[in-house]
């Protein structure tokens, strides 16, 4: 849940100095897709990818169950928050400190894709076709983020830059297979999606 720029990088450090294990809680959205589209296409495990993962909610939660797993986060603090919640689990998450404004499927961490990408209430439009491209054939994309209605509700981002239009996470996901979608206004705004990627 981390944005761009030194900025940016600062203010998620202090975030989880001060509220470190605020997030320990797999989102639902995660452990329903697992049970639905994840464990029957993949039932030998595989490699996953979490964007802004920041402490490790995810990417544990994942390795729990058998997966590689790479978390990425712009916060240094975030990912070493992550590195100790995982325990001896540690030794199947790679852990990855970088700005993901700049993030490149072809870079040669990321070159060979994999089977999951996630990404949990993070938003960068630009960089969206590189997600998909992170995904290889038959990968499953699971995401939720917040949309525009949020910033009617208590607490969350405001700025609309962080917000989803009505309708536009299908338009980012656009040529990937849709197993699920939902828009939901209830304590939270969002957008969850599950889609596959050809083979």
């Amino acid at each position: 849940m981390s944005f761009s720029s030194d900025n940016g990088r600062e203010r998620w450090n202090q975030k989880y100095r001060e509220a470190p294990d605020a997030r320990g809680t797999p989102d639902s959205f995660l452990l329903r897709a697992f049970c639905e589209y994840i464990l029957p296409l993949f039932p030998h495990r595989g490699s996953a990818l979490d964007l802004a993962g920041g402490a490790g909610r995810h990417a544990i939660w994942l390795a729990k169950q058998g997966w590689e797993v790479t978390l990425i986060d712009i916060s240094e603090t975030g990912v070493e928050q992550a590195r100790q919640n995982a325990g001896p689990l540690a030794s199947h998450i790679h852990f990855v400190v970088d700005d993901l404004t700049h993030f490149k499927a072809s870079q040669t961490q990321f070159e060979l894709g994999f089977e999951v990408v996630m990404a949990f209430f993070y938003l960068e439009q630009e960089i969206f076709s590189e997600i998909m491209n992170a995904l290889r054939p038959g990968g499953v994309l699971v995401y939720k983020t917040h949309t525009l209605a949020q910033a009617n509700l208590a607490g969350g981002p405001k700025n609309p830059a962080h917000l989803l239009e009505p309708g536009e996470l299908l338009q980012l996901a656009g040529g990937l297979r849709v197993l699920h979608y939902r828009e939901e206004v209830a304590e939270k705004a969002t957008a969850e999606l599950g889609a596959r990627k050809e083979i």
